[in-house]
């Protein structure tokens, strides 16, 4: 996720900003850049890569002024670079602006500017608002940022500078986060509260739609339609260490809770706006792409593995198309049937597992299509693969991997989609439908966190159990996989998933007295077989936790407990049903006192076999 900060006053605006982005840097990036307004110029300084290679720039051409913005960036749109990094400026440099989130319709007006003589330098979303902040400019700085704001669609947080108004920033968010520290004689801008919290601890916490004007005495806040806004100040209590993390005890913990917006950005885009159809400008496949494409492989590791095997469900049963899912590590050693009639899927958070790149290498030297799903653009995986799509969930800092999940499971049930209405094996209302509970998911995931007390609950009681047991059928299957693997990584329980049928071919000789036993029954073409093996496992004396769907009345007559998801389809419930799943064992190991963002043995990304 990027980092944004603003500074106007009396200090050295850069030297805030360098020390505010540092604060920034756990939040992960590719670049980083700023600009400082001084004797009504812009001047703007950024690098690719770490932020100690804009310090060394800014040290060696020093960007004297009081007022200024900086960026770092996490690419979405155009790779790492020092042209795409933020801030990003029009051709006369009279705006800079630095940027969180996605310009949905950036294209349309990126074409109408080009009509107009405007040219680009990036690739990136960002530099059609500077662009078109010139377009539309009077010489009313604040009047030209609403009429900008009329253009653009999608999500964001914008910070924005203008040379014939160096005694102010105005700043705006969209679905994305921005607070404004209160000081004396200056005042300041972050994406989040450890950039500033060394300077200040009183901020306004802006609200979407909201627009605020900064100068160094004051902060005037309006609504779209510049009607005043009376803002609560916020003070914060946070030290710096829980600052990073927004105030929750630990990464992981945020990053489950920041699943609804980054299920919303990984959307955003992807569906038309009647729900009618998957939008996939990145890979622009046709009928004749798929024609000669007769089975799919996906590959992959741990997680990615797990959203793998959900994969092959969504897309056998919408685009009825073989899948064969193999985990990476094995893949490369078993003489694969590989061939150029095959798609090749490899998935990897980071894009640097080297166990999935290898299988990737592999794949194209058989003559595999290669498609990767990463989270890290210029990735070493992204770059390998003929074409790829990027989940949009931002840095993950635990271990344990939650939003990435989530997130590779929409664009995996978007690609399935995409590829039965590409060959005609998609039924155009199924696919409305399955789109629609899509949209919907970021407002469901708020749901499931209502349950939370409970799910404390649980773990509190059962967490000091040496054994869990897993089970399901269908999807629900490979998503209790996903579940026992994130009970056994963080809390060190013993933790296995089994498909409900196979209880009677010896798992049942595990199940005794007390043993916790988490059933998924969000399926209902496999319900009354699952409500079976409930039953299996209830007489031989288990705890049953039940993960089922709103409504259902039926599930709690047969389990010790119920987590109940929102009501949707057979194919979005099971990304709902692993929200539960990632919090029980959060609270499981906070009460077995593990180190949860750190668990031992294991690293964030695997790059050795």
């Amino acid at each position: 996720m990027c980092g944004i900060v603003g500074y106007i006053g009396f200090e050295d605006a850069s030297t805030f900003m360098m020390e505010g982005l540092s604060k920034l840097e756990y939040r992960g990036y590719d670049s980083a850049g700023i600009a400082v307004a001084n004797a009504g110029k812009i001047k703007v300084q950024k690098r690719v890569g770490r932020l100690a290679n804009l310090e060394a720039l800014v040290k060696e051409n020093p960007n004297p002024g009081h007022i200024g913005i900086g960026h770092t960036r996490w690419a979405t749109h155009g790779r790492p670079s020092d042209m795409n990094a933020h801030p990003h400026t029009d051709e006369k440099g009279l705006f800079a602006v630095v940027h969180n989130g996605i310009i949905e319709n950036y294209l349309p007006i990126k074409e109408e500017l080009m009509k107009k003589g405007y040219h680009f330098k990036s690739e990136t979303d960002t530099e059609v608002v500077a662009h078109l902040l010139a377009d539309l400019y009077d010489g009313d700085f604040e009047g030209t940022v609403r009429r900008m704001l009329n253009r653009i669609e999608g999500s964001y947080s914008l910070v924005i500078m203008c040379a014939e108004a160096p005694d102010r920033l105005i700043c705006t968010k969209k679905d994305n986060p921005l607070v404004i520290g209160l000081g004396k004689g200056e005042n300041f801008i972050a994406s989040d509260i450890p950039a500033i919290i060394n300077h200040t601890r009183d901020t306004y916490i802006m609200n979407d739609g909201e627009v605020a004007v900064l100068m160094k005495d004051s902060v005037t806040i309006t609504d779209r339609d510049g009607n005043p806004v009376n803002k609560e100040v916020f003070h914060v209590s946070w030290n710096a260490e829980a600052a990073e993390k927004g105030g929750y005890e630990h990464f992981m913990l945020k990053e489950i809770y920041e699943q609804p917006k980054a299920i919303r950005d990984t959307l955003t885009g992807r569906i038309t706006d009647d729900n009618s159809q998957v939008v996939y400008e990145e890979l622009n496949w046709t009928p004749d792409t798929i024609k000669n494409i007769n089975r799919i492989l996906i590959t992959a590791c741990g997680t990615a593995y797990h959203a793998g095997l959900v994969a092959k469900y969504y897309i056998e049963k919408l685009a009825r198309i073989p899948v064969e899912v193999d985990i990476a590590s094995e893949y490369r050693y078993r003489n694969p049937l590989t061939d150029e009639h095959t798609l090749a899927i490899v998935i990897s958070q980071s894009g640097e597992t080297s166990d999935t790149l290898a299988a990737l290498k592999e794949a194209k030297r058989l003559g595999a299509k290669t498609l990767a799903v990463t989270n890290v653009v210029g990735s070493s995986i992204s770059r390998e693969a003929d074409q790829v799509i990027y989940t949009l969930a931002g840095p993950e800092i635990a271990v344990a991997s939650t939003k990435a999940y989530t997130t590779q499971l929409v664009a995996l049930l978007l690609l399935a989609n995409y590829l039965g209405q590409l060959n005609g094996r998609l039924d155009g209302q199924v696919e409305k439908h399955i789109l629609t509970n899509l949209k919907e998911l970021p407002t469901l995931c708020h749901e499931i966190f209502e349950t939370v007390d409970d799910i404390k609950a649980f773990a509190k009681h059962y967490g000091f159990k040496e054994d869990a047991f897993f089970l399901g059928r269908s999807i629900d299957y490979a998503v209790a996989m996903e579940g026992a693997l994130k009970l056994k990584e963080i809390s060190y329980i013993h933790a296995e998933a089994y498909a409900g049928g196979e209880l009677k071919h010896g798992t049942l000789a595990l199940i005794e007295e007390g043993v916790p036993v988490i059933a998924l029954a969000t399926q209902d073409d496999v319900r009354e077989k699952m409500m079976s093996n409930v039953k299996e496992v209830k007489a031989r004396d288990a705890i049953v936790i039940g993960i089922g769907v709103k409504g259902d009345t039926e599930l709690e007559k047969y389990v010790d407990h119920t987590i109940l998801v929102p009501a949707a389809d057979s194919f979005t419930e099971p990304i709902l049903a692993v929200i539960p799943l990632q919090l029980l064992a959060y609270y499981a190991a906070i009460t077995r006192g593990a180190d949860v963002d750190k668990p031992r043995n294991l690293a964030k990304s695997v790059t050795v076999e």
